[in-house]
């Protein structure tokens, strides 16, 4: 009988074993798996997207500037080395563009293309001024834009002299026939107050002064500056209003020196503007300036446009296209070209980022051999093909997005060349040692430019840019390469910019594109006395990212000053 219970719990017990597995085997393997993808879901890198090092393991705050964290995506495979990979929500939110390189809007076919802008033509611009002494009594111009047309009445005015003179011809009425000289010479006294035959015979017949008088408009046209007000004294020949007629309106461009021999007085323009893009014009050339502006190697060149419509506005921006069969210095006819928003310039390296899959949004850095400038394109020597498709507008941020994922970017240094580049060309800047030591020489004068800017003192940044551009003057720049060429002349020209304002906003915009300038020049010189940083605040030029050239390894951001005096990175050093 004892017996036979224990063989009875055995079996209980064994009935119990074999029901738990059955219940609870499944769901066991389901939370080990469960706590497994729990372990890798917290196997996660998070980042700031303005401070790539902070790298943290849960998301959070950036403990630099305060911004949300963002996840690193790490899924890279099949990439390589120098491609990534972006989200189609970071390519919206950038408006990340790209151009297909070779199409008919890359190649040139002999077309040159020239930036200009609508300005007034000053063969049509009036001064209508007062032709006696008075006071005005009544201006009918209300304010500048107001469209006027001849014979239109503009002011009354009260003048004394003219009341006196109107008294001498109801004088001379009486000795008209005793002694017509003196009468004709009243009547003239009063025609050349530009008083008209009506006027005067209007006054011989009534008998009677008139104590105001009216002043026409001798042309028709629009009112582009009031110089009095009413109640103000004018004196004779002083100007009351200036008129323009937009009629007819002037286009000026600036040509670069290559483009020069391709152009000449009567060739026709193509005008293309963004207020009218599905619209083309036809311009004429007028003039073109006999003296080269040294500072931006430009010369002028107006057109004439025929503005009857009133469609262009004086101040606009268009784009000129102009057809040419001239023989030039360079030709760019079935040149390769690339939109010049493509390239980064990273001292003696060109860099542009290709799209290399139609369907997939992956990116590969490519360098790049470039030619000469024809508008706002350049001529590629080498590293692109035809039916190559590569970033044209959003270029800093696929570049910032490189340097997230821990690949090659527009920075870095010793990168392997792709076997379609074969080096850097024309690119290349290559500095004589006299232009070396000279440019050594100036750097203390930018560094005071970038630190008032630190400082937020846009006076002294006026003052220190006007320094440095003295300094500049000096310097021999015959013996660069046209690059180098470029590169400086555009220097003088921007510290002319921020020399003749005092606005501190606008010094800073205007020190992004400096910079753009001013690094590759120092980057390419080297053997600095004590160390040189490069440094790059990714928040600055609407977050596509801004350099700054700097003698201290500490950040002080001259684009926000105080407001984000830490915001940047060191992202090279020049020993």
């Amino acid at each position: 009988m004892k017996n036979n219970k224990i063989f009875i719990y055995i079996g209980i017990l064994a009935v119990g074993v074999l029901l738990g597995w059955w219940v609870f085997g499944g769901s066991s393997n389901e939370g080990t798996d469960h706590n497994h993808d729990a372990v890798t879901e917290t196997d996660q890198m998070w980042t700031c997207s303005m401070h790539p090092q902070i790298i943290q393991s849960e998301p959070g705050d950036c403990p630099i500037c305060g911004m949300d964290l963002i996840f690193v995506d790490t899924e890279s495979e099949g990439l390589a080395i120098n491609e990534i990979r972006m989200t189609k929500n970071a390519i919206a939110l950038a408006n990340i563009a790209t151009t297909i390189i070779g199409d008919e809007s890359t190649i040139t076919n002999g077309r040159i293309t020239l930036s200009g802008r609508i300005t007034i033509n000053e063969e049509s611009e009036a001064v209508q001024s007062s032709y006696f002494d008075g006071r005005l009594e009544r201006l009918n111009v209300s304010f500048e834009g107001e469209q006027v047309e001849k014979g239109q009445l503009l002011a009354t005015i009260y003048a004394p002299d003219l009341v006196a003179a109107q008294q001498e011809l109801i004088s001379s009425l009486s000795l008209k026939e005793s002694q017509p000289a003196l009468y004709k010479a009243v009547r003239n006294k009063l025609k050349l107050w530009k008083l008209s035959e009506n006027q005067i015979n209007t006054i011989e017949k009534t008998g009677k002064v008139k104590e105001y008088f009216p002043i026409y408009a001798t042309v028709s046209g629009t009112v582009s500056e009031k110089m009095i007000s009413e109640g103000d004294y004018v004196k004779q020949g002083e100007p009351l209003l200036k008129l323009m007629d937009l009629n007819s309106v002037w286009v000026e461009f600036d040509v670069y020196e290559n483009q020069i021999a391709s152009l000449e007085k009567g060739d026709k323009i193509t005008l293309t503007t963004n207020a009218y893009s599905n619209t083309s014009f036809e311009a004429t050339i007028i003039f073109i300036d006999p003296i080269l502006n040294e500072r931006t190697r430009t010369v002028a060149v107006r057109a004439t446009l025929n503005n009857r419509d009133g469609v262009f506005k004086p101040g606009m921006f268009v784009k000129g296209h102009i057809e040419s069969s001239k023989e030039t210095g360079d030709d760019f006819s079935n040149s390769l070209m690339v939109p010049a928003t493509a390239v980064m310039w990273t001292g003696e390296r060109s860099v542009v980022y290709l799209k290399v899959n139609k369907d997939k949004p992956i990116y590969r850095m490519r360098e790049v051999e470039l030619g000469d400038r024809n508008g706002d394109m350049f001529v590629v020597n080498s590293g692109l093909q035809t039916g190559d498709e590569v970033v044209t507008k959003g270029t800093f941020t696929v570049d910032a997005a490189a340097q997230l994922q821990g690949k090659k970017s527009m920075m870095t240094q010793n990168q392997e060349k792709e076997v379609t580049s074969s080096g850097i060309g024309n690119m290349k800047l290559v500095f004589p040692d006299s232009f070396k030591m000279g440019f050594k020489s100036v750097l203390p004068s930018y560094f005071n430019i970038k630190n008032a800017l630190v400082l937020g003192n846009a006076t002294e940044v006026s003052e220190y840019s006007k320094n440095l551009l003295e300094s500049l003057v000096s310097i021999n720049e015959s013996d660069l390469n046209n690059m180098g060429k470029l590169h400086f002349s555009r220097l003088e020209e921007l510290l002319g910019k921020v020399a003749s304002s005092e606005d501190l906003k606008y010094q800073r915009d205007i020190f992004i594109e400096l910079n753009e300038n001013m690094v590759p020049i120092v980057m390419n010189i080297g053997g600095m006395e004590n160390p040189v940083y490069i440094q790059k605040c990714p928040m600055a030029n609407n977050n596509k990212g801004a350099f700054w050239i700097s003698s201290e390894k500490e950040i002080r951001n001259p684009y926000y000053g105080e407001q984000m005096m830490t915001c940047g990175s060191i992202i090279d050093t020049i020993n």
